[in-house]
């Protein structure tokens, strides 16, 4: 019989494991990072844009 003062999940881990807790570190990463590149992407194509430059020399 439990008392008031055991803990009552004992056998049950605290908190998310960490294979989880790393993919979603990666994720957010790697989310952070792709919006990083298409900022970039979009200012170069606006910057080549701007200034008339074109592929077709």
């Amino acid at each position: 019989m439990r008392t008031p003062s055991d803990p009552q999940n004992r056998d049950r881990p605290q908190g998310p494991k960490p294979a989880k807790v790393r993919e979603d570190r990666l994720k957010a990463a790697l989310k952070a990072n792709m919006a990083r590149r298409k900022a970039q992407a979009k200012a170069r194509n606006a910057g080549e844009t701007a200034s008339g430059e074109t592929d077709d020399n």
